[in-house]
């Protein structure tokens, strides 16, 4: 097996710059496509988005089936394994308490002089649209992570759209985390048809003001283009994740958890950032034989990462190796060294850390209680984690007493002047 091995103190700044940007989609080519298929739902609604279903999903429902009826929900919930609802159930709990602890005051106030009160009001979303993609398989705990937080910050309406599966259904993993949840407004859509739909509303599915979740680069486009409909959160591409490991780590448990993301997609990014080459040869050798025990499929996307985008990028020390991890700006990170809450203080780069021997990405993907949709691409130098805060909106509070008034309101007038502005100057030059 082919495993890039990246020294960081020789490769070509070109290689430098292709390592850091790694699969970049580039969905020029598929605005277009956005484009005509948005317009096409935005004038013909459901019959479109039924005709795109059946185009691009290969399924072929009626307009009475685009919805899931409430009793869908509860029989796919009970037909699910009971394990397997305990396992969601579990995976709940501990999403939720992480998230109530986000959710902000509904209102503060504080004096900035007397007589001057300021604060904010924290309002929840009327509406927003959850996307739950389904392309290599079903996926109950992104529903999890977001329809979670929704429901703490108090959102009055949650519509999912997902796209059914061969039968014409949704998944019945993703039917019992709706119901864990409680949301019983699900839509079987998916793609730009799907963003479409929320974006303009259609005679079945509702318009929406914003819609959350990762997708395909389809998706991705239609957001894009319908970006003045809808508001569309965070970028969320392929997954990526940094294993930054010193020379005191298990080289097993270094291997295993190096292997998570490379199993996503060809297009994912696994990188371990290590300055231990001895480490580094180890891990190889272990993710060589482990790699024998998953599917085909998966063990092909791991061969193919470890050769595109991922590898291990050697340093010259832990510092370096920090550095590193600051400029890519990762996604999912673990730190395995021997003083993680150390290197902790000085990661200012990541959308999600995780510290020590035993916090694999799969605890956080699924069950730990941190939110596992996160900015990639980079977009963690400037973006967090799904939060209650992306189904909040802040509105700022003033209020000045007359006293206050009379304060400020020369102060208030020198800089409308400045500025230019005589109605603002106006306001409180002729106010007793």
């Amino acid at each position: 097996m082919e495993v890039n091995i990246f020294r960081l103190d020789s490769i070509s700044p070109e290689e430098k710059e292709r390592l850091i940007k790694r699969a970049e989609i580039d969905i020029t080519d598929k605005m277009e496509l956005a484009k005509s298929v948005s317009e096409d739902i935005k004038l013909n609604g459901d019959s479109a988005l039924l005709k795109y279903t059946e185009k691009f999903d290969g399924v072929k429902l009626t307009p009475d089936r685009i919805k899931v009826k409430k009793e869908e929900i509860e029989e796919g919930y009970k037909r699910l394994s009971p394990k397997t609802r305990e396992a969601l159930e579990y995976a709940a709990k501990n999403i939720k308490a992480f998230h109530e602890k986000q959710k902000p005051k509904p209102v503060w106030f504080t004096y900035t002089d007397s007589g001057l009160m300021v604060g904010e009001k924290t309002t929840p979303l009327d509406d927003v649209c959850l996307y739950v993609p389904r392309g290599k398989g079903s996926f109950p705990s992104v529903l999890l992570m977001l329809g979670i937080p929704a429901k703490v910050a108090g959102v009055e309406r949650i519509v999912v759209v997902t796209p059914p599966n061969e039968a014409g259904e949704v998944d019945d993993a993703i039917l019992a985390a709706a119901k864990i949840i409680g949301i019983d407004e699900i839509y079987k859509a998916g793609g730009i048809q799907a963003v479409a739909a929320v974006a303009f509303g259609t005679e079945t599915i509702p318009k929406c003001h914003k819609i959350i979740g990762p997708g395909n680069a389809y998706a991705t486009a239609a957001k894009r283009y319908l970006a003045n409909y809808i508001d569309s959160s965070l970028p969320a591409g392929p997954s990526e994740c940094i294993i930054l490991a010193d020379e005191y780590q298990d080289p097993k448990k270094v291997a295993l958890d190096w292997m998570i993301e490379a199993e996503h997609g060809p297009d994912s990014a696994a990188l371990l950032v290590t300055h231990s080459e001895e480490l580094a040869r180890a891990a190889i050798e272990i993710v060589k034989e482990n790699i024998k025990k998953i599917s085909q499929r998966r063990r092909e996307f791991v061969q193919t990462n470890f050769k595109t985008y991922g590898g291990v990028v050697l340093t010259k020390n832990l510092e370096e190796s920090i550095d590193f991890v600051n400029e890519y700006a990762p996604e999912h990170m673990e730190i395995m060294t021997k003083n993680p809450f150390e290197v902790l203080e000085k990661i200012k780069n990541a959308g999600e850390i995780l510290l020590g021997d035993y916090t694999p990405v799969t605890l956080c993907n699924f069950l730990l209680g941190p939110n596992a949709i996160l900015p990639t691409g980079g977009f963690a130098k400037t973006y967090s984690s799904v939060s209650v805060l992306d189904f909040v909106k802040r509105s700022s509070v003033g209020y000045a007493t007359r006293e206050g008034f009379l304060k400020v309101k020369d102060y208030a007038k020198e800089i409308a002047d400045v500025e230019g502005f005589d109605t603002h100057a106006l306001a409180v030059s002729d106010r007793e």
